[in-house]
């Protein structure tokens, strides 16, 4: 059974209908054509589908669309050429990118809640994310690049 929702996606309020079992991440693709945040795991663990939710770092496949309602989200369609995504390209931190977005929102929520954290910090936050291609130094020079600029 269909239930009628409205969602605050990317600055944006949207009426959509969801069954009451559909997660944010399957709303996000398959109701708004929003394919940034990837399917991974589909149980918390990889990253692959972390979007902003009330500007912290969510793992979409872990919400239901229902619990959205009344709540910002904002994915990787909704950042607009920020300093973590040109970071991300001029330090190499991507290889096949399956991953990338995640930790993009990851990261650009980082730089938002903690201009200044230390490396174990930044540690913690990307443990979060998986990425199954390449080591994470790169990302990690990403992040810090960003946040030497702030």
């Amino acid at each position: 059974m269909l239930q009628s929702i409205e969602l605050t996606v990317n600055h944006e309020k949207r009426r959509i209908y969801v069954r009451p079992a559909d997660t944010l991440l399957h709303t996000l693709r398959e109701n708004l054509g929003l394919t940034g945040a990837k399917p991974g795991c589909e149980n918390g663990d990889c990253g692959a589908c972390t979007v902003l939710f009330d500007q912290r770092p969510m793992k979409s496949c872990l919400v239901l669309a229902m619990e959205s309602e009344n709540h910002e989200i904002i994915t990787i369609e909704g950042l607009h050429q920020t300093s973590i995504q040109k970071a991300f390209i001029d330090e190499f931190a991507f290889q096949c990118g399956y991953c990338t977005s995640g930790f993009i929102m990851n990261c650009y929520a980082l730089a938002a809640h903690h201009p200044n954290p230390d490396d174990y910090q930044i540690k913690n936050w990307l443990q979060s994310n998986i990425c199954r291609c390449t080591g994470y130094e790169e990302i990690k020079h990403a992040i810090t690049k960003v946040l030497k600029q702030q």
